[in-house]
């Protein structure tokens, strides 16, 4: 049954490898983004914020797109639709923009015809979107994930993060494809190099879960995918050197990047000191950046309860 009034989602950011769990470790921020998804006589859309310009206004839009494979998988139809969208995450920065969008128009989608389809479902579906499990896994079940992903179907184990985590991103004003990104990696890489990947990866889950925080460090240097990025993002080599003598547990290139990512301690004293130096940092690289100070999000996708009176940028502002 279509819900006649619509329905509205909040989907959190993510960011994804945390250094070494390259395509497979994915970890949800508190930065979000809205939809909105209604029955329409007529396909409209109202985009706002400005993450939203330059996107398209039809039904070539990706909200649009990704919604009619729910209607089509469920078995029903709804070809016109009036979808609403406000985000505060920043486009191909390495935040899970896209992902998002594709968690929110499954979610928004999925929960207008009455929710046929599980969570796991719409993860499978997400994931071959996507092509890599990590960001929408964390945008839909929210936390941490460690995921596989065979070309078919997706799996993932989800944890809490520990409670004293914070996490500070520095995005850069410049705007880096995944596409790009990845074409800088190599097509095949050394035993030695696979093995210490494989080594931290492990370790940092196992250090994340058991909320050991002290051995993060240890854990998120990365040899599969952070070397031959770096040359993209000026700055980088040396925030990843030496972010954690200001403060730092970890630190690591956020998802593709060009967004630089630092796991702290709460209680961390010199956080102040940390924002400098990143900041820094990139400005004396000639590159213009904001911080930002995020928590991890527990919760993923969540549908907000009925349809409240207010507009649904009311509603955002509200938050």
């Amino acid at each position: 049954m279509i819900q006649p009034d619509g329905v509205r989602v909040k989907i959190p950011a993510s960011t994804a490898n945390l250094g070494p769990g390259f395509d497979t470790l994915g970890m949800a921020l508190s930065l979000y983004a809205w939809i909105e998804m209604k029955e329409a006589e007529q396909t409209v859309f109202h985009l706002y914020g400005d993450e939203m310009q330059g996107i398209p206004r039809d039904k070539s839009n990706l909200l649009y797109q990704v919604a009619q494979q729910v209607f089509e998988r469920a078995g029903v139809q709804v070809p016109e639709l009036e979808i609403s969208m406000y985000s505060d995450i920043p486009l191909t920065r390495g935040l899970g923009s896209s992902a998002t969008a594709i968690v929110g128009a499954l979610a928004a989608a999925n929960a207008l015809i009455g929710s046929p389809l599980s969570k796991a479902e719409l993860f499978d579906m997400a994931t071959g979107i996507e092509d890599h499990p990590d960001n929408v896994g964390a945008s839909l079940y929210g936390g941490i994930i460690t995921a596989i992903w065979d070309g078919v179907h997706a799996e993932c184990i989800r944890f809490d993060p520990p409670e004293d985590l914070e996490v500070l991103v520095v995005v850069p004003d410049f705007e880096l494809q995944t596409s790009e990104a990845r074409k800088v990696l190599p097509d095949h890489i050394s035993r030695k190099d696979a093995v210490y990947n494989v080594s931290r990866a492990s370790f940092l889950i196992g250090a994340l879960a058991g909320g050991r925080m002290d051995l993060i460090g240890k854990a998120m240097s990365d040899r599969l995918h952070q070397p031959y990025r770096a040359p993209l993002i000026q700055g980088m080599t040396r925030i990843l050197e030496e972010a954690a003598n200001h403060g730092a547990l970890g630190v690591a290139l956020s998802g593709a990047g060009p967004t630089l990512l630092a796991l702290v301690d709460r209680h961390e004293s010199r956080k102040n000191e940390l924002e400098a130096f990143l900041l820094n940092t990139m400005r004396a690289e000639g590159i213009n950046a904001s911080a930002k100070w995020l928590l991890p999000d527990v919760e993923g996708v969540v549908e907000i309860s009925g349809m409240p009176s207010r507009s649904f940028m009311d509603m955002v502002k509200g938050k």
